[in-house]
């Protein structure tokens, strides 16, 4: 079907820029068309076919979340008054799931104003187009978003890469098998206890387990030593930090997850390493993961140390408040402990 000027829906006919350009042929790009009103929604779904991606109708709110939720599409053209949730709800849902976040989202509305358009900035809309649709704008804006999203679509399997690197770190010692999993999970408890939420709690969850990816650049016989180090071993294998931060770089959350990797050997005085860091100028995310770290190492059987009990454990970091780690975060994680069960305390217990 090709636009005509008498098709209401649209500001004009459709012009050669509205079909398949050339270097787009076989285009599988698949378009989410939320509009409570079927005309339109055929109207668009007519212009979308011409331009040679394929789309799917949702006429209220929840059936779009549900069609996004089973199948992700690739662009969602997206109406801003909706029977049961207005446009700026779905769109703004979306864009705080890591899951739908980087789908780009255009919204269509018949009533444009500065006030409106401003709000589909806030919610993280990508486009804005105003009722008549002008034919060629949403031809352009399509190819541009759906080009984006499948620069962004070729970027993912960078990030598969790197956490696959930071598994096949973990693979080289048999004594850490599951670390990161843990890690993870100590590193997330105690960024909820200390008030983090959405994307720094996942920057947080991600530099756990990335913390020791740059192990990937060292000697394997260093990272297996049995006893200690040499002066020599130690000074390669505090490498790790920094080539683990090379390695991250290219996350898009990288500005998060990179302090993380760099700073988790940092000590609260000032005695650790790259930066010799002190206090609050080590980020929050190292000081998290040095003190889950430092659990983890102590409760599971590793080359250079014998396991210790939690409550033992425990004790150690609080030993090391204020001098390796920092005590609010000691504090949140032993309490923690303590409520799960892991370790029974005295406040006043003299070390173990």
């Amino acid at each position: 079907m090709r636009c005509t000027s008498e098709q209401a829906p649209f500001a004009q006919p459709a012009t050669p820029a509205a079909k398949r350009n050339e270097g787009e042929q076989g285009d599988t790009s698949h378009i989410l068309i939320v509009d409570d009103s079927l005309a339109m929604a055929h109207a668009l779904t007519q212009i979308v076919d011409e331009c040679g991606y394929s789309s799917k109708i949702a006429t209220t709110g929840r059936e779009a979340l549900r069609i996004v939720s089973q199948q992700p599409p690739d662009l969602i053209l997206l109406d801003l008054h909706l029977p049961d949730i207005s446009g700026l709800e779905i769109c703004a849902q979306l864009k705080q799931d890591e899951a739908t976040r980087l789908i780009p989202i255009i919204i269509v509305t018949a009533h444009a104003d500065r006030k409106a358009q401003l709000k589909c900035i806030e919610a993280g809309a990508e486009g804005y187009l105003q009722k008549p649709v002008d034919v060629q704008e949403l031809d352009l804006r399509l190819k541009a978003l759906l080009r984006a999203k499948r620069l962004n679509d070729t970027l993912e399997p960078a990030e598969n890469v790197i956490f696959a690197l930071a598994r096949m770190v973990e693979s080289k010692d048999t004594y850490t098998e599951g670390h990161l999993q843990r890690l993870a999970y100590y590193a997330t408890v105690i960024g909820e206890r200390l008030g983090l939420t959405g994307t720094a709690l996942m920057a947080l969850r991600y530099g756990s387990l990335l913390h020791d990816v740059g192990k990937v650049g060292i000697d394997e016989t260093i990272i297996r030593k049995p006893g200690p180090l040499t002066t020599a071993e130690y000074k390669l294998m505090q490498q790790h930090t920094l080539i683990g931060e090379r390695i991250v770089a290219p996350l898009r959350m990288a500005a998060r997850i990179a302090p993380i990797v760099r700073g988790h050997h940092e000590r609260w005085d000032g005695s650790g390493y790259p930066d010799g860091l002190v206090g609050e100028n080590i980020p929050l995310g190292a000081r998290i993961v040095a003190v889950a770290d430092a659990y983890d190492a102590m409760t599971t059987q590793r080359s250079y140390n014998q396991v210790l009990t939690p409550a033992a454990a425990a004790q150690r970091l609080r030993d090391g408040a204020g001098s390796i780690f920092d005590p609010l975060v000691v504090d949140i994680f032993v309490a923690w402990l303590e409520e799960q069960g892991e370790v029974q305390l005295e406040r006043q217990m003299g070390a173990d």
